[in-house]
């Protein structure tokens, strides 16, 4: 039986609660990237996290996108230089 590994993101952007997750995917055209957004919390004792966001943490989702945004433009001219 054959083992997966777990894919993990290439970088990510993290204020307060909220994260963004950015992933790198090979294609026949370079690099792209993808962002995920997520809130975390606790339950208990586990850490989980969501999709779903607050009036409150709307603004962080905004700042997590824009630096993640800034990543990806930085990172992406620096392979193709």
């Amino acid at each position: 039986m054959a083992t997966k590994t777990k894919t993990r993101p290439v970088h990510e952007v993290r204020l307060g609660v909220v994260k963004a997750a950015i992933w790198a995917n090979d294609t026949d055209n370079g690099v792209r990237h993808n962002v995920t957004v997520s809130r975390i919390y606790k339950d208990g004792e586990e850490w989980k996290d969501s999709t779903s966001f607050g009036r409150d943490d709307l603004p962080l989702v905004a700042k997590v996108c824009d630096q993640a945004h800034t990543w990806i433009f930085e990172n992406a001219s620096k392979s193709t230089d």
